[in-house]
């Protein structure tokens, strides 16, 4: 008689994109999933604000009208993200569970420009995807041979994009010999792993006021452009090319499609449901399930944790030496993050806006040597109401402002730190006060905008202990583990735990890193190692077979760099040179 076999269970801990992605994936391939998260909402910091508190979208259309589920609020905004990069990775998710970002109702609108950038005298650059318009502005400040010059860095962070995606973004770094790979090891150098992004645009932009231009995006890091790797000016290049995206309703429209994909394949979610450990066999080397806050345990036979990973490991997981290390790793900075309800549309701002201080260097120093506000921050405001109308009433916008600061520091630590005078410890009241009239200020300055505060209606903020309490971020760092050489690679993080077996990582600080589309990538590898560790086929893999057509038009030749006439005039020349030399003529 024929037993059909139970279903392989699976445990993910955590519901933000990773979590999410990790989850309908390994639905996908057959297992029974469960996902349980602390919060009352999908995403992590993907998630929504509204100003009278959290809001997620439901995981399921309510009808057949155009993106039925965006309900009009009164001002909506992304805790998180709120510009969608590399939008390719984002598109091999939903392929490889069977569908697309349109079939499940989300909705990409392209942002141009991609930033206002603004300076300390009032000077606008504009970056943008429009080649011509990118040629005007770059001559302006460096002349003809400056338009070549960015021509020339656009192809070095063409090849640091392409050579990230396909060997580091789609490889998984099990140990050093991962990095042994040959056809990783020819790539190395031409990464710049060893140099900064800011010296690696200095040798193309001659200027200070482009050099900041195409350097501020190791913000998103959550590094200094003098510290983060020159491998990084791929986030310059796919925002040039490929373009900065928004999607309608939110960031978080692309995680509650994920949710109901894999709500129909069967995936459980359990808010509001916090873990206090992962359940370990009695030798302590297998994840058997988890144990829930309320003394409740439930097995499986796998678990993926997507909680803040050194968390986890010092509050989920028996205390090792290992997990002691993590915490005295470099981390990403934090921020004051402040979400304001206007009374009325600050027409001088477009989506994106980025205000760059003017010592520049000395504003990162303080973020991430002395772990405080700097006394001139450079900050991102963004609009997302000018791209998206239903994220304000009409005639209303929405605002999101950025401002980075250092993470939280332990009661011992601030003493003697340059910065904000914080009577040697990090004044949160104080420098959230600070930043809010900084911000008002600067903007008002320079783009001559009139009143902000009078125009504010309410305001919400985050800061970083509010970033560590919500969403169990280690010290408050919003964007997880540093990425500087050695955290990067086989130095960071493993998406499977080194001793305990059935346990896996998926989120920031694993391999690959920070960022949606960078995490979206890092679930694929997380659950092809699950499926590797079971022997299950890739469900995803599975590919039509058969080539497509090429016609002779689109058919690819190579053609040699030299003519036949160049090489017969060149063959000339040396026959010539070499019967001159023969007669003695040059002696």
């Amino acid at each position: 008689m024929n037993k059909t076999r139970p279903k392989r269970t699976a445990i993910v801990v955590g519901a933000g994109a990773g979590g999410v992605a990790t989850a309908a994936r390994l639905a996908k391939a057959g297992f029974d999933v469960t996902v349980f998260e602390k919060n009352d909402f999908t995403g992590g910091r993907c998630s929504l604000l509204h100003h009278e508190g959290y809001v997620h979208l439901p995981s399921k259309p309510v009808s057949n009208q155009p993106f039925p589920h965006l309900t009009r609020k009164p001002q909506r905004f992304d805790q998180g993200p709120s510009l969608l990069l590399l939008p390719g990775l984002f598109q091999e998710t939903f392929t490889d569970l069977s569908t697309s970002l349109s079939t499940e109702g989300v909705h990409l609108s392209k942002c141009e420009p991609n930033y206002n950038i603004w300076f300390a005298d009032s000077q606008c650059f504009e970056l943008s995807t429009d080649i011509s318009r990118m040629k005007r502005s770059i001559e302006h400040h460096e002349g003809k041979a400056g338009f070549e010059r960015y021509l020339s860095f656009l192809q070095e962070s063409h090849r640091h994009y392409e050579i990230s995606v396909a060997q580091v973004l789609k490889r998984n770094f099990t140990s050093l010999l991962s990095m042994l790979r040959p056809q990783f090891l020819r790539h190395l150098l031409e990464l710049h792993p060893f140099e900064s992004i800011y010296s690696r645009a200095s040798k193309y932009f001659w200027t200070e006021r482009l050099r900041r231009v195409f350097t501020f995006g190791s913000m998103y890091m959550g590094m200094s452009p003098f510290d983060a790797p020159g491998t990084y000016s791929l986030l310059q290049y796919t925002e040039l090319a490929e373009g900065i995206w928004y999607p309608t309703g939110g960031f978080h429209s692309v995680i509650a499609a994920l949710v109901r994909v894999g709500e129909r394949m069967g995936v459980k979610y359990r808010l509001s449901t916090p873990i206090s450990s992962v359940k370990l066999d009695a030798k302590g080397k297998k994840a058997t399930g988890v144990v829930l806050e309320n003394g409740e345990t439930i097995l499986a036979d796998v678990v993926i944790v997507n909680a803040d990973l050194v968390y986890a490991y010092t509050n989920l997981l028996p205390q090792t030496s290992y997990s002691r290390s993590l915490q005295k790793r470099s981390t990403s900075c934090s921020s004051i993050s402040f979400y304001w309800a206007m009374d009325r549309k600050i027409p001088e701002l477009t989506t994106h806006n980025i205000f760059l201080a003017e010592h520049y260097r000395e504003s990162f120093d303080d973020i991430f040597k002395q772990q405080l506000i700097p006394k001139e921050p450079s900050f991102y405001l963004n609009v997302p109401s000018r791209i998206d109308p239903t994220a304000a009433p009409e005639g209303k916008d929405s605002i999101v402002v950025l401002v980075p600061v250092g993470h939280l520091l332990d009661e011992n630590q601030g003493i003697g730190r340059k910065g904000l005078d914080v009577h040697s410890k990090q004044d949160w009241k104080a420098m959230v006060s600070k930043a809010r009239q900084t911000v008002f200020a600067t903007v008002e300055a320079r783009t001559g905008a009139r009143d902000l505060q009078g125009g504010l209606v309410k305001e919400i903020v985050n800061t970083p202990q509010s970033w560590k309490d919500v969403f169990n971020l280690d010290k408050g760092a919003i964007l997880g583990l540093s990425h500087s050489f050695f955290n990067v690679l086989c130095f960071r993080p493993k998406t499977k735990h080194p001793s305990i077996e059935r346990l896996h990582f998926v989120g920031a600080s694993a391999h690959p890193g920070t960022g949606v589309p960078i995490v979206l990538a890092g679930a694929k590898l997380t659950s092809e190692q699950v499926l590797e560790e079971f022997g299950m086929e890739k469900p995803w893999d599975v590919v039509a077979t058969g080539k497509k057509d090429v016609g002779d038009i689109d058919q690819m030749h190579v053609l040699s760099l030299l003519s036949n006439i160049h090489m017969a005039i060149l063959t000339l020349v040396l026959a010539a040179l070499i019967l001159l030399c023969s007669r003695g003529f040059y002696t």
